[in-house]
């Protein structure tokens, strides 16, 4: 199962989020779940690190595990992309709840 995480500050706003495991929908190579999350959240950072230019606060990625953190004073757009990052992987673990798990961590 693949458990997402959202780091959230008090007030409620998401400032980053960690993928943890695998989906195991299908075998490596055919899992259609774990690449519709890998494509988005590749999409995100993407946009903050090379599109907005916005500072990341911590950025790690290996095989099957990745974190994204912002700096907590960062820019709206920052926060409306996660709200938008989250409202689709909410909807893919509506989907697949056996593959997906998403949960939230105060910060």
């Amino acid at each position: 199962m693949l458990n997402v995480k959202f780091h959230v500050l008090p007030n409620g706003k998401i400032i980053g989020f960690s993928v943890l495991g695998h989906c195991g929908y299908e075998e490596s190579g055919k899992d259609i779940v774990c690449a519709a999350v890998s494509s988005v959240v590749y999409m995100v950072i993407n946009t903050f690190t090379d599109i907005l230019n916005i500072e990341v606060k911590n950025l790690f990625i290996e095989e099957g595990r990745l974190e994204f953190i912002l700096n907590e004073n960062d820019e709206i757009q920052a926060r409306t992309l996660l709200e938008g990052l989250k409202l689709h992987l909410v909807g893919l673990e509506e989907m697949y709840p056996k593959n997906i798990q998403i949960n939230y961590v105060e910060v």
